[in-house]
């Protein structure tokens, strides 16, 4: 009788015999339909209310915002995000808007994402994938925010399965194409990325026999051009050529090269948005265990799905995952969670396949089972946990920039203004100003006497946190004491001298 229980419910068995019977269940639509229904509900009920706009999205919403000057747009940055947000954007400076926007687009991405792979595993296993990976914290939380890495992760899975229809025997006709947009649309979120999604497909496609190869050869570099074309002729306009721009971007980075960085992952897992440097205490440690339980629950996937004789829909995205997370595991000194978002998508597949076997196995062992059910709700039980801690310091962001704003008013910074020091970009959108700086991080569009001749046209402020003293060029300019921004143990600005009023804008 066991063996029996494991022979039907063999996560991959049904697949052997085609994917015509799979593709046209009725199921399959209230199991993934659900799964990403859930995602969205989530998101709109504990990530939406409140949160304000991180540092990285007011860059990329200023860009198309109409009520608000653009902040400087760096080298390593992409304008995929920004095109996704300018239909809400443009017309509305609500963040909530945005935010239910984001939201429900994110559900629609994972629906969409997972729907291409049915026929290629059971719809269960797909549910199962797209659960595992919607529970993460980090998945939750970027639904709504707008950053492409949640986005690179669902091109890349959308990619996969794409490659995956286009390489069988009766491949899907237009499956070529959505290898080709999967690429595109990955590319314009961030170009690197899509190159480590593209090298993996290439070399797949070179074990595809001859007759199916050259369509899947050419669909990745088609993608890769298309989704690249624009940050190549940004590159050429504004920073001199593609070799120049990846400079710059790399010295941004903190420069690329070996830098193992799975120990600031590990820190990061905890609630960190951004962990650099990443030192200082690491006080749950238990945060991390389903990392170290990652690579072992896919490698048993891997096992399960060669012993059905079904390897290759479970090997390739483990595959494509592992070259995703490389350059961030090992070429970058710093750590953000959301960076392997694109790799946790893919490498759900197999994790979910080893749980259903799993799940099949234990189904006459109550002990067992129940032991599993636990570790799993425990599992998603910390990543809510989690996801509570992040949303919470985003809302404190968000009441405090607002004060900082409404103080800069009733100093007299009003549009047309310019704010330039730390923390500049998020106060000069709350505010209305312009932000521009003259020392540190990745801008420099203005010098100290371009910046000083500006201060005499129009309101100019400069931010200081902690005993910082104000640069050289504003020390005569007058302190006040701004509210606290969560982070900072004191927040003052120097104004400039008052100007006369003059019409225009910050440019």
């Amino acid at each position: 009788m066991p063996q029996k229980a494991i022979t039907v419910s063999d996560p991959l068995a049904n697949a052997r015999a085609g994917s015509a019977a799979v593709r046209t269940r009725p199921g399959d639509l209230v199991w993934l339909g659900s799964v990403a229904s859930l995602y969205g509900l989530l998101q709109l009920l504990f990530v939406v209310p409140g949160t304000g706009l991180g540092w990285d999205e007011t860059v990329y919403v200023s860009q198309v915002s109409g009520d608000h000057p653009a902040a400087y747009f760096s080298a390593p940055r992409a304008r995929g995000i920004t095109y996704l947000v300018a239909p809400v954007a443009a017309f509305t400076s609500s963040v909530p808007v945005l935010r239910v926007y984001l939201a429900v687009l994110a559900a629609g991405g994972l629906l969409l994402s997972l729907w291409v792979w049915r026929g290629l595993l059971p719809t269960r296993v797909l549910a199962l994938a797209g659960g595992l990976f919607a529970g993460l914290w980090t998945a939750l939380f970027y639904g709504p925010q707008a950053m492409p890495n949640l986005w690179v992760a669902f091109g890349a899975l959308f990619t996969v399965g794409c490659f995956l229809r286009a390489a069988r025997p009766h491949r899907d006709r237009l499956a070529p194409a959505g290898v080709a947009a999967g690429v595109a649309f990955a590319a314009l979120m961030r170009p690197g990325d899509a190159l480590w999604l593209a090298l993996p497909l290439l070399c797949a496609a070179l074990a595809v026999p001859a007759g199916r190869r050259t369509a899947l050869v050419v669909a990745p570099v088609v993608g890769l051009a298309v989704g690249g074309a624009e940050w190549a002729v940004e590159a050429y306009l504004r920073y001199g050529g593609l070799l120049p721009r990846l400079r710059r971007a790399s010295e941004i980075q903190g420069g690329l090269g070996w830098n193992p960085a799975f120990t600031d992952q590990l820190r990061a897992l905890g609630g960190r948005t951004l962990c650099r440097p990443c030192d200082g205490p690491w006080p749950r440690p238990v945060t991390t265990l389903w990392w170290f339980a990652l690579p072992l629950l896919a490698a048993g996937g891997l096992v399960a799905a060669y012993r059905s004789g079904r390897g290759r829909p479970v090997a390739l995205p483990t595959a494509v995952a592992l070259f995703l997370a490389a350059p961030y595991l090992l070429m970058i000194g710093y750590a953000a969670p959301r960076f392997l978002l694109p790799a946790y998508a893919l490498l759900a597949i197999p994790v979910a396949v080893c749980l259903d076997r799993l799940f099949a196995a234990c189904r006459t062992r109550p002990l067992a089972l129940t032991a599993l059910c636990a570790a799993l709700v425990s599992h998603l039980a910390v990543q809510f946990a989690i996801t509570g801690g992040v949303v919470a310091r985003s809302r404190a962001d968000r009441v405090a920039f607002t004060a900082v704003a409404a103080e800069l008013h009733r100093l007299g910074v009003r549009p047309p203004c310019v704010l330039s020091g730390i923390e500049a970009v998020r106060a000069a959108f709350a505010t209305g100003c312009a932000a521009r700086q003259v020392y540190g991080g990745h801008d420099g569009s203005i010098t100290a006497r371009e910046l000083a001749s500006l201060a005499r046209t129009r309101p100019t402020a400069v931010l200081v946190s902690g005993d910082s003293p104000p640069p050289p060029w504003a020390r005569s300019w007058q302190p006040h004491s701004l509210p606290d921004v969560p982070g900072r143990p004191a927040y003052r600005a120097y104004l400039a001298p008052t100007p006369p009023a003059t019409p225009g804008e910050a440019r």
